[in-house]
């Protein structure tokens, strides 16, 4: 049991990777701290999470900064620290560079950007306590810079920026902070899938090892392994769970 009787907050903990992490990391002994704004979901999630451990569920706009310091606020009365936190939650829409508005900025930088700055700055008195582990979410559409994809690829590159210099700057209070780019094959992926076929064949051929991610068993063993002692020596990294898709030089 790698987290056993650690606590750990997993943002979109409710639906798709987030569940799968949440998952993860219940079965390795952590507490988890669902946070969604899908409530039906996250009674779900929260239920399988307590077959394995004590678990939280917020359902809040995590947009609202106020509503991020309650949560962190109430986490710690109720289970005394945070070990671990993983900004995960995201939104975003796709359109062509040139059709790209404020109000689609505003929604990426919303609901991934600024709730994972806002959530770093609430968490690190406990994280340094606890010495603790951050994990957060990169994306290749940052990365390569894929197309009807600007202000998701803006928002995701933001938060590798933040993510290295907090890693610089806390590494002296013993805190990790890195990040996962992954690709999962997770409920919404499903969906598309069953419309766009032989688009998603041509997607998966491009991947080395010819298969998406799954939730649990990739990305969120891969959690599990940041949120872990075996990682204490890692941080400032963006870790690709991709099969392979980039490659970072």
């Amino acid at each position: 049991m790698k987290l056993e009787g650690k606590v750990a907050i997993v943002t979109g903990g409710a639906g798709g990777i987030g569940h799968g992490m949440s998952l993860a990391l219940a079965k390795e002994g952590a507490h988890v701290v669902i946070v969604d704004v899908n409530e039906e979901n996250g009674q779900k999630v929260l239920e399988e999470v307590n077959q394995l451990k004590e678990g939280l569920l917020f359902i809040k706009d995590i947009s609202v900064k106020e509503n991020i310091e309650s949560i962190v606020n109430d986490t710690v009365k109720h289970f005394g620290k945070i070990d671990i936190l993983i900004n995960n939650a995201h939104a975003s829409r796709n359109v062509p560079f040139i059709e790209t508005t404020m109000e689609h900025l505003d929604l990426s930088f919303g609901t991934g950007f600024y709730p994972t700055f806002h959530f770093m700055q609430a968490c690190y008195p406990e994280l340094k306590k606890t010495k603790g582990k951050v994990i957060n979410f990169a994306s290749g559409a940052g990365l390569e810079g894929q197309v009807t994809q600007a202000s998701y690829a803006a928002a995701k590159e933001a938060i590798r920026a933040i993510s290295r210099v907090a890693a610089n700057e806390w590494g002296v209070d013993g805190i990790n902070v890195n990040v996962i780019s992954p690709i999962a094959l997770t409920p919404g992926m499903e969906h598309w899938r069953a419309h766009n076929e032989e688009a998603y064949d041509q997607m998966v051929e491009k991947i080395p090892l010819r298969r998406l991610g799954d939730p649990e068993q990739d990305i969120g063993r891969t959690a599990v392994f940041l949120a872990s002692a075996d990682s204490d020596y890692i941080t400032g990294q963006t870790i690709m769970v991709d099969g392979g898709s980039v490659k970072l030089r």
